[in-house]
């Protein structure tokens, strides 16, 4: 199977816009989402190590042959240490991917005159300084601008109930951003997507967002080309298996709202 970690809702955002890849969706997935311990952008760096750590071994032994982690923190703080050190020496014939390499990539393909762009994320994703290095790896001249939202995830969980404060809220964080004149916006936390429409509202139309339900499953698609050995080992019955580690109202109302229908979630403990 395919896995799809998060620490929240945004990674189902993520699988919702794989699936609608026609030939992505003929291959069997598992998500698992660490609903429990969210938000992770204001946890330590070793604590959000530790939490993906936990979940990519309960993939691992769900038969996983490819995991992403949709969660920009726990692609910051912990994919490099994870591929570099445990991938290899435990399971060297299996794959995990981040999001941000991808994310850079896409923005440098498809703006590669930028010069000022900006970073909407959690503290631990704008601590972790990953998305300036990646950036600065490809194009050195770039100028990049980096904004901690705090309060967008817990309000995006709550879902609906929490749209009254958004915009406001949007404002306040993508104004220092707007002083700096940036020319794009990438929303570096999966729960940004489900906001995207309302943050395209707030900023000048001349600002191009990049959002990353837009992103991953493009890469994906591209990924499993270029790599047969492990797209061979994947199963194509269209399996879906949703499991998290704590089952809240808002989690099984955005799962039916996302694939129009009742979504069956099991619960699991990650220790």
């Amino acid at each position: 199977m395919i896995g799809i970690f998060d620490s929240g809702l945004g990674g189902l955002n993520i699988l919702r816009a794989i699936l609608k890849n026609k030939k992505l969706s003929a291959y069997n997935y598992l998500y698992l989402g660490d609903n429990l311990r969210m938000p992770y952008g204001s946890r330590s760096p070793e604590a959000v190590f530790n939490f993906t750590l936990e979940a990519i071994k309960y993939l691992f032994g769900r038969g996983c042959q490819l995991i992403i982690v949709a969660c920009n923190t726990s692609s910051a703080l912990s994919l490099r240490k994870i591929q570099q050190k445990w991938l290899k020496k435990f399971f060297p014939q299996r794959r995990v991917l981040g999001v941000i390499r991808p994310t850079v990539e896409e923005v440098l393909e498809k703006k590669p005159e930028i010069s000022r762009l900006g970073i909407l994320a959690t503290k631990g994703t704008v601590n972790s300084l990953s998305y300036l290095r990646e950036f600065k790896k490809i194009k050195k001249e770039i100028k990049v601008y980096q904004q901690i939202a705090p309060l967008l995830v817990p309000i995006i969980e709550e879902g609906k109930e929490g749209l009254p404060c958004l915009k406001g809220l949007l404002k306040k964080y993508l104004q220092p951003l707007l002083r700096k004149k940036i020319e794009s916006l990438v929303l570096a936390c999966t729960h940004y997507s489900l906001v995207k429409k309302e943050i395209r509202e707030v900023l000048p139309k001349r600002i191009k967002v990049f959002s990353q339900d837009e992103i991953i499953p493009k890469k994906l698609a591209i990924y499993l080309n270029n790599h047969p050995e492990i797209e061979r080992k994947i199963g194509r019955q269209g399996k879906r298996i949703f499991l998290a580690t704590d089952i809240s109202f808002g989690l099984k109302k955005t799962a039916k709202d996302f694939f129009k229908e009742e979504i069956e979630i099991k619960l699991i403990k990650l220790q």
